[in-house]
């Protein structure tokens, strides 16, 4: 997570030596904060002035070299690369804006924020089309589209990854689950964050007030500009996109780790998943029919 809330919601921390061992001067002075938000690299992501500091994934050469590219076709929604650290991390430019954190503010929420997030989605796709993906990469598939496909997706743009200026997405963030996939793959997962494709119990745990899903899901997909062939696909790609984020919590849980448990823990368990499944299946027609112009 590389945004900042507009209330300013950052952990100060200490001054002098940064990550990396440059000093504050290198970084051109400023601040040192400890960015909030996202769940592995929580309390390890800083800022100084206009730089941020952060884990690197284990694609960052070939990431790097994609978001560059995507600058150079016209795309500026995503942070610029600025250097790798000896001790494995990244930097990048900061991006200035409001991301939505938990609890969800309603401004996040409204539908020109929803279509907004579509259309910048769209535009990253645009772009990204015209970049080949590096296949020498060992892209990470713990959220990628099984299908596979020739599009880098970004594959995690929750609310945590989305910069908002005055009401509307600007920048995605954190790239770190970036694999390729095709594009409908890329707005299942979206959706599952954004309309939010969760049953009403799961949704009220999360979101603060009762939301119309097949309304929403046709607010997204018409900001993105869905075609009618997937738009007809896109409550089945909701499911698998699902089973997926399933299985990306059960490995990790399988793996003890610990920030993983405790929210399996405090929402619901397996019984939560097995409802959300339950649910989008049983409203498939609902969401298909929404979604058909």
């Amino acid at each position: 997570m590389m945004g900042m809330t507009a209330e300013g919601e950052v952990r100060g921390g200490g001054a002098g030596e940064m990550p990396g061992g440059d000093t504050a001067e290198a970084w051109g002075g400023g601040t040192k904060e400890t960015l909030v938000g996202g769940t592995v690299n929580a309390g390890a992501v800083f800022r100084r002035g206009s730089l941020v500091d952060r884990p690197a994934p284990r694609t960052a050469p070939a990431l790097h070299a994609h978001l560059r590219a995507l600058r150079r076709h016209g795309f500026d929604g995503a942070p610029l690369p600025v250097r790798l650290t000896p001790d494995g991390r990244e930097r990048l430019t900061f991006v200035p804006g409001d991301v939505a954190l938990p609890p969800l503010p309603r401004w996040a929420l409204t539908e020109t924020a929803l279509a907004s997030v579509g259309r910048l989605l769209r535009r990253l796709h645009e772009a990204s089309a015209a970049v080949p993906v590096d296949t020498r990469a060992d892209w990470p598939r713990d959220l990628a589209d099984p299908v596979g496909g020739t599009l880098l997706c970004h594959n995690d743009v929750c609310p945590d990854n989305v910069v908002f200026r005055d009401g509307r997405a600007t920048a995605l963030i954190d790239f770190d689950l970036a694999a390729p996939g095709r594009p409908i793959w890329d707005v299942a997962m979206t959706a599952r964050y954004w309309v939010p494709m969760l049953d009403p119990e799961s949704a009220a745990a999360l979101y603060p007030a009762a939301l119309d899903a097949p309304r929403r899901l046709r607010l997204l997909a018409d900001g993105y500009g869905l075609s009618p062939q997937d738009r007809a696909g896109l409550p089945e790609a909701v499911e698998q996109a699902t089973a997926v984020c399933r299985a990306f919590v059960e490995a990790r849980v399988s793996g003890g780790d610990p920030a993983y448990v405790r929210m399996l823990a405090e929402r619901g368990g397996w019984a939560r998943w097995d409802r959300i499944q339950t649910w989008l299946t049983t409203h498939r027609a609902l969401f298909t029919t929404a979604l058909m112009p």
